[in-house]
Order: C-alpha cells, then structure tokens, then sequence
C-alpha cells in the first residue's frame, strides 16, 4: 500500500497552460481521502505552487511541499521549514564568477525573491512564473546576511547546452546541478535535490522508502524517482528520466497523475 506520493509540477501535474485537470484534481483528492499523503515536489519556491495549493487543498500544518527542488521542506500553512540545505556566499561568488567567464545569464533565489545583476527575459519569466519580486542587485557587493537558496544559469537553450559542456568536471561534486527547463541550469547545496526532501519528509512521518511513489518528467526530477518505491516517468518525460523509472505513465496533458493514481492506489 502506498501512502505518500510525491508530484512534479511543471509539466507533471500541470497541463502546458499551467492548470491542473479535473481528472487530476479528483484523482489527488481520492487519494487523500484514503489516507495517502500528496505533497507538491517542485523547484519554485512555495510562493509559486500557493494557488494550486490552495486549489488542491492541500494547505495545512500537517501539509507540506517540497521547494527549490530539495533544498526547502515546509509545511504550507505557517512555511515552517522541518529540513533545509543552502548555499554559502562563497558558493554564490564563485558562481557568478564562473557565469562571468562562460558569457552566461544567471540569478539567484534568496527565500523572498530572485535576485540578478542584469535582467534577461527569463529571469522576468522565472518571477512572474512564481509571483516573487525581480530585483536587480549587484552581486559583487551582496549583503553578508543575504540567504542563497540556489543559483541558476538562465539562458538560450543552446548557450546552456555550451555552458554544460564546460563546466569544470570537480562542480559536480561541489553541487547537485540540475537542467530543470531548457533555459534554467540549477546550482544547490550538494545535500539539496528533491530525493533527499522526500526522504527527510518520509522520515519525519514515518513512511517506509518502498511505500511512496515519485513522479515527474525532467532533469530535477531524477533523484526522487530513483529513491521512490515506485519510481514514475510522466509519458511526455526526457528519455534519460523514462529509463530510470520504473513505470511511464501517460503525458501531462492527458491526465498522467490520474492514471497513476487509479492504477497503483485503487488498482483500478
């Protein structure tokens, strides 16, 4: 019996307008009135997932979201955070330093807005997307106290795909970097991906590793499909993320998270 089931938002849950299905939203409530907990896995920060949260009943201080993909875990009501893993400044100098000399666009998240020394179409993207404030910043003197939850390089798809190229191979092991968008690379704390926050969730509630299901379709979706019991590729999902699943349900215009629903917690 499953009992937590963690769900991607963009391009998982969401249809491509960004609403979710009445197939879907029935599909989540029944779940939850048959004792299955459904938390919200997403790299936005909460702010940016409270209407569907809302929409979906699902705020509460026995309710929780999984934010800035791992690096927040929160309850949704109060935002309390129960586990966290931030960047230092000296990770976020370093990075922009390396944005600097890969010519790259970059922002970063404080736990209130995104912060960018230059405005680009997808850092105004990334803040409407979430409904946090955009403020324009310079990065060389960033006020000590500042909180750095993650970094992303923001860019054309085919500057990103330069930049991945030359990443210095030793970031890999300073970083979780994820692609969660063709144009959004993501740096966070090492400790920080959206496994290890389904894990310090499940753990604090006292459900076991094989009776959650994870499901999404991109890069930053990977670690929580791997640590889940039942591991999920939507059918609209990167091929690299279909082969690490272990089920491929079907797309998220055509009521993906129902389906999976309905099969793996009401065997229907």
């Amino acid at each position: 019996m499953y009992k937590l089931i963690a769900i991607d938002m963009d391009g998982t849950l969401l249809k491509n307008d960004k609403t979710i299905s009445k197939e879907n939203f029935d599909a989540v409530q029944n779940a939850r009135k048959n004792n299955v907990k459904v938390v919200l896995a997403t790299g936005r920060p909460v702010k940016g997932i409270e209407r569907y949260l809302k929409e979906l009943n699902l705020v509460g201080e026995d309710e929780y979201a999984v934010t800035f993909n791992g690096a927040l875990v929160q309850t949704t009501n109060s935002k309390h955070i129960i586990g966290k893993a931030l960047l230092t400044l000296e990770d976020f100098h370093y990075l922009y330093n390396l944005s600097k000399e890969l010519k790259v666009n970059i922002h970063a998240h404080t736990e209130e807005e995104c912060i960018t020394p230059k405005s680009s179409k997808y850092s105004i993207l990334e803040a409407e997307l979430n409904s946090i404030s955009l403020k324009e910043t310079d990065f060389n003197n960033l006020d000590k106290n500042t909180i750095i939850v993650k970094v992303m390089f923001i860019d054309e798809e085919e500057i990103l795909d330069r930049v991945i190229k030359s990443l210095p191979k030793e970031l890999y092991e300073k970083y979780t970097i994820v692609r969660s968008a063709p144009y959004f690379l993501e740096f966070l704390n090492k400790e920080s991906n959206k496994g290890t926050g389904v894990k310090l969730l499940s753990e604090k509630l006292g459900i076991k590793q094989d009776e959650i299901i994870c499901v999404g379709d991109a890069d930053n979706d990977k670690h929580m499909i791997e640590y889940a019991g039942l591991g999920v590729a939507m059918g609209n999902a990167d091929d690299k993320i279909k082969e690490l699943a272990n089920f491929v349900t079907k797309s998220n215009e055509d009521n993906g998270i129902a389906y999976i629903i309905d099969k793996f917690i009401f065997n229907k």
